[in-house]
């Protein structure tokens, strides 16, 4: 999913500040900043920005009024244009709203109105969208440095377009629309001044027109003003003056009365004839400059009254549009509702109501209004129906767009987990109801799709994800849901589908991912998936069982060899093992969150300088008082894939017992082969040298044959990586692979371990001998050290310091010890074997 949008909420009640977070916590779009008091957000705000700001009225010794002043004076870290919404708890509308304006405030809405506080908050961003909702200004300005000022300043509610030369003023005037004119006339400049506003207004009567003129030129001004000018500026002004003068002008139709209350004017004016006339001619002008479309309805539901504004909304005239119904001019999807809306109003069940539909403009785009319908009845008692339309259309794309990204994964485009648990709920819920239901629960997990991210880079990784979710999309049928639930990992889920014939969906989805040549930069991938199915029925309806089920059934395909489909039954004793295998694993992985470990340190005897030379660091878990033993857990984080966790847990504690302990002078610390190539795991090495203040010297890292030889190069560069971060490394179990001697040419360690299979038995075995001895002659030729396993009694390790091998590892020098009991065991070994 999309990153989410950080949202300070500035109220003095923690009730009220729940309920706020209650309300838009489902949409799962914002990450919460909480704040009783203002002067608190303003220090907050002067290291941070957000992206929206929700704030009550009495937060503190600023209120909320001066709180958004203080955002928008341009002194805090948080840009001065971020949105604001103020929530009183209650306001006199008219004066709360010419409020807002003047402190720049995006909206205003009581407390008690948190039903709407996702609608208005919608509204609210789509201001600040790509889209923008600024009004268009023509700005006539010769002077380039007070014409840049005059559009920095009026950015804000205005996009402004400037010339500078009175013929290029009225050219662009007749190809575009303007909300406002914006024009130097100065004494300097009158004549011409003059004869563009008469050019304007004879295009458009009605065009808003504000100038700027001499101070003192008083006859000037009135003659501007009869021309037909709606407001000026005098010179000498200030620039936050002008901008109220343009917005005033620029939207003077607020200041209209509206239908509603015209009609209650009629109830109270005298039933005069002459009377009647002038307020219907009143009326009639206001509405020919209404933005709002007000339509009248016949007791049929035809149009048989519409004002000016329809054209500008729907793109159709008015004449064409009278005697049709509104439907007509709607997406089919919503002309059965609307029907049944009007239907309800003219039978006299509902007096008034409210919707929101789509328009179909005339050049084929929708648009989003939202329609208020009253019931009238005349003299006659036949019911009509009065209409206002008014255009929401941005307000609702940008609700639509908060739905999508709490519903869709951003890179792909696919549904989201949060998605998923909704749907997979559902689906659970009316398979109990209906007894004859069946669906299916399909779990999808790319193989090796982590090879291409550390090799690649995770830009890389996001194209071929892109790829994968077209393939879903062209391989399942729409009826059906694809989620992407994070990482590599996809679900799906098949709505009435037998278990046979999600089953083959599996397959086909399983063919067109491994028959699929992925591209990225000039390099082609070919990759597989491993996938878990179950069955969704009356018996298995519950979603969590079902998440399991499909679960365990894809680490079965995937431990059976990978590109495959396996299907849950309870009666698989592939199912069983593994269930308990996760089952355990889980419980694994909580303990190493919580640090439930205890780290054993087994000394390394250098056979030269007699003495231990280092320490290898050996894992045990504490689980319900219990130690368990590295076998006993380590297969089940494989199977979840999730080594690095334990790795990341022992590097940190094992860094720092070096940082409290001084007999642990170095000590070596095995590596996962899947954490080895994790691009997290310099970083943390990294980060745990410095917050403990450790030498990287002391430090050795070891790593299988078989893990670095699967990927040499990598392991090659990671060994490098760590040599020059001062760390040294080591090869493990040298000689299990035992293909070839070469590649230690390659690897820049310096520590090979032979493998305790071949000391154990080198007593015994000349084949063992001799593998002993190679491996050490070969590293001494390689100035590499060797490190001898299994020590297991006085036999071999005096064979081996005989042989010449720098250090040894076994139970005859010293058992893995705890910290605590280190100290005193050093002195006994250091007695023992110097003795011998």
């Amino acid at each position: 999913m999309a990153e989410q949008l950080t949202l300070l909420i500035l109220n003095a009640s923690d009730t009220e500040r729940s309920i706020i977070k209650k309300t838009l916590s489902n949409l799962d779009v914002f990450q919460f900043i909480e704040s009783d008091d203002s002067l608190a957000a303003l220090q907050l705000l002067k290291t941070r920005s957000v992206d929206v700001i929700i704030t009550g009225l009495n937060v503190g010794r600023i209120d909320g009024w001066r709180f958004a002043r203080m955002v928008r004076s341009g002194l805090l870290h948080t840009p001065k244009n971020t949105p604001i919404l103020l929530t009183p708890p209650t306001y006199c509308e008219r004066i709360a709203e010419t409020t807002a304006r003047s402190y720049s405030i995006d909206a205003v809405l009581p407390f008690e109105r948190q039903d709407i506080l996702p609608q208005v908050l919608a509204n609210v961003l789509s201001t600040h969208l790509e889209k923008s909702s600024r009004l268009n200004l023509l700005l006539l300005e010769p002077n380039p440095q007070r014409a840049e000022e005059i559009c920095q300043h009026l950015a804000l509610n205005f996009a402004c377009t400037h010339v500078t030369s009175h013929t290029a003023a009225l050219s662009l005037y007749l190809q575009n629309q303007y909300a406002i004119v914006l024009l130097d006339a100065t004494s300097t400049r009158s004549e011409s001044a003059k004869q563009l506003v008469e050019n304007i207004l004879k295009h458009n009567p009605n065009q808003a027109i504000v100038t700027i003129i001499d101070n003192r030129d008083a006859d000037y001004a009135e003659q501007l003003l009869l021309l037909g000018v709606t407001d000026f500026v005098r010179e000498p002004y200030d620039i936050s003056i002008l901008s109220k003068v343009c917005d005033h002008a620029a939207r003077r139709e607020d200041f209209m009365v509206s239908y509603a209350e015209f009609a209650e004017k009629v109830e109270q004016l005298s039933r005069s004839e002459q009377r009647y006339k002038d307020l219907f001619s009143a009326h009639q002008r206001i509405l020919l400059h209404l933005n709002t479309v007000v339509m009248e309805l016949d007791e049929t539901g035809l149009i048989r009254f519409i004002n000016p504004a329809w054209e500008q909304l729907s793109g159709h005239g008015i004449k064409m549009s009278l005697g049709h119904e509104l439907t007509e001019f709607t997406v089919p999807q919503n002309r059965k509702p609307l029907r049944d809306v009007m239907a309800r109003i003219l039978s006299g069940h509902e007096q008034q109501a409210q919707t929101e539909i789509r328009l179909m403009h005339k050049n084929g785009r929708e648009v989003w209004v939202e329609c208020r319908f009253q019931l009238i009845k005349n003299s006659t008692s036949r019911a009509t129906i009065t209409a206002t339309l008014d255009n929401i259309h941005e307000r609702k794309e940008a609700e639509l767009q908060l739905r999508h990204l709490a519903l869709h994964d951003t890179l792909t485009g696919l549904h989201n987990r949060y998605y998923f648990d909704q749907q997979l709920n559902n689906l659970c819920n009316e398979t109990r109801a209906a007894e004859d239901e069946e669906h299916a629960l399909i779990y999808i997990d790319l193989d090796h799709f982590k090879i291409i991210n550390d090799s690649k880079g995770h830009q890389q990784g996001d194209i071929v994800l892109k790829e994968v979710a077209e393939l879903f999309n062209h391989n399942i049928d729409d009826e059906h849901l694809i989620f992407r639930i994070g990482g590599d990992e996809f679900a799906v889920l098949l709505k009435h589908k037998s278990l046979l014939d999600a089953h083959l969906i599996a397959e086909s989805i399983c063919m067109a991912i491994d028959s699929h040549q992925f591209h990225s930069e000039e390099q082609s991938y070919a990759i597989s998936c491993s996938i878990g199915l179950t069955q969704i029925t009356t018996e298995n309806c519950d979603p969590s069982e079902c998440l399991k089920q499909a679960d365990i059934a894809l680490y079965v395909a995937k431990s059976l060899g990978r590109n495959l489909v396996h299907c849950y039954s309870k009666e698989d004793s592939h199912n069983n093992a593994m269930q308990t295998g996760l089952e355990w694993g889980h419980n694994v992985r909580q303990a190493l969150q919580n640090n439930q470990i205890e780290l054993h340190y087994q000394p390394i005897w250098d056979f030269k300088r007699a003495q231990v030379a280092y320490f290898e660091v050996l894992l045990r878990l504490k689980i319900n008082d219990e130690l368990i033993f590295p076998n006993q857990f380590i297969p089940s984080l494989e199977m979840l894939n999730d080594t690095y966790l334990m790795d990341q847990c022992v590097i940190r504690n094992a860094i720092h017992a070096v940082s409290q302990h001084r007999d642990l002078n170095q000590i070596a610390i095995n590596l996962s082969a899947q954490s080895f190539l994790d691009e997290r795991l310099l970083p943390h090495i990294q980060d745990c040298l410095v917050e403990y203040q450790v030498s990287p010297a002391k430090i050795i890292f070891e790593i299988t044959e078989s893990a670095s030889i699967n990927n040499l190069n990598a392991t090659r560069s990671m060994i490098e990586k760590l040599n020059d971060l001062g760390c040294h490394f080591s090869i493990d179990d040298f000689g299990t692979g035992f293909s070839t001697f070469s590649y230690l040419k390659q690897l820049p360690a310096q520590h090979v371990k032979i493998d305790g299979s071949f000391v154990r038995d080198m007593l015994n075995d000349p084949i063992d001998h001799a593998l002993v001895k190679a491996v050490h002659d070969i590293s001494q030729s390689l100035d590499k050290r060797s490190v001898a396993e299994y020590v297991e009694n006085e036999e071999i390790f005096d064979a081996l310091k005989e042989i010449g091998v720098d250090y040894g590892q076994g139970y005859y020098i010293s058992r893995p010890l705890p910290i605590e009991k280190l100290s005193l065991a050093l002195k006994t070994i250091l007695l023992e074997k110097t003795a011998s």
